[in-house]
């Protein structure tokens, strides 16, 4: 029986929010203030599971979490927003990290990566929530390497943000080969990523590679193109102010569309209207367009 749309596995933490004028160290000072300094439930997994909850999705949540300040942050608002969420004593704790945002919205993380590195969710679980799933999103923190035999021996459809990765890390092309839909963000490959899609593609069982490149749009190369597709940034008809979540809130407007049946192309821009929304909110993962919004919003653009 298929209880959730989507499961999303591994990927969430607390996000400390500095905000300054300039992402640099202020030459010949050792302080500044700066506006009031704020936590945020966040990471990558939280932002895809808060993200397809607004959309509609039967979103389900699965991780590691602390006993400590920083989970109890996570499991109340989870709780306020009705976030399905399952979770494991996570011995080191809540991750974490402190982003620096600038006035235009650009940030920068530290980020601390509390679980292990060999850090595992145990097949017993998780494999009862894959059984109930009809799509997977893996985030690229470890904790889920293991699941990829039950996903294909089920059946069921998969998913994975790659991030910044360079094209040849090991860790991340674990994830890249195994999955179904590929994404990742073209900074990490100097904004040329035509290379990095097509191995995925040549090497791995993905439909489908899409790299986004902030303000530039994004790209999507599947096994019948012959060069990447290039897709504008819409206008989010508000000033930007966070990109903090812009990725996670794009994979989610794809997904949403993908898993309705949706042409690629329309998947797309789906995908942008939402991430530039995000945008347009301070924090991260603190406000995304529900299903309606998300229609208008593609509507007007």
């Amino acid at each position: 029986m298929i209880d959730y749309d989507i499961l999303i596995v591994g990927g969430v933490g607390v996000d400390t929010i500095v905000r300054v004028d300039r992402l640099e160290v202020p030459p010949g000072r050792d302080s500044v203030g700066v506006p009031p300094v704020l936590d945020y439930p966040a990471h990558t997994g939280n932002g895809v599971a808060l993200a397809c909850l607004a959309l509609g999705l039967r979103t389900k949540f699965a991780d590691f979490l602390g006993d400590d300040p920083q989970g109890a942050l996570i499991l109340a608002e989870y709780a306020r927003r009705g976030l399905d969420f399952s979770h494991l004593p996570a011995p080191a704790g809540t991750p974490r990290s402190v982003n620096l945002v600038d006035r235009d919205g650009l940030r920068f993380s530290f980020y601390d990566g509390r679980h292990p590195a060999d850090a595992r969710l145990p097949r017993e679980f998780w494999l009862p929530l894959l059984e109930r799933s009809a799509h997977v999103h893996l985030s690229i923190t470890g904790v889920n390497r293991d699941m990829y035999p039950d996903i294909e021996r089920l059946g069921r459809s998969s998913s994975t943000d790659l991030h910044a990765w360079d094209g040849a890390n090991e860790h991340h092309l674990h994830y890249a080969l195994r999955s179904d839909v590929v994404f990742l963000s073209a900074a990490g490959l100097a904004n040329r990523p035509e290379a990095a899609m097509r191995a995925v593609l040549e090497r791995g069982r993905a439909e489908l590679v899409v790299a986004t490149a902030g303000a530039d749009g994004a790209f999507l190369l599947t096994r019948d193109d012959a060069a990447p597709r290039h897709f504008p940034t819409v206008d989010p008809g508000a000033p930007v102010v966070d990109s903090n979540g812009a990725g996670d809130a794009f994979v989610s407007g794809f997904l949403h569309h993908r898993l309705a049946g949706r042409p690629v192309e329309e998947c797309m821009r789906a995908g942008a209207v939402a991430g530039a929304y995000t945008c347009t909110v301070a924090g991260t993962h603190t406000a995304f367009l529900d299903a309606a919004g998300l229609e208008r919003a593609l509507a007007a653009s």
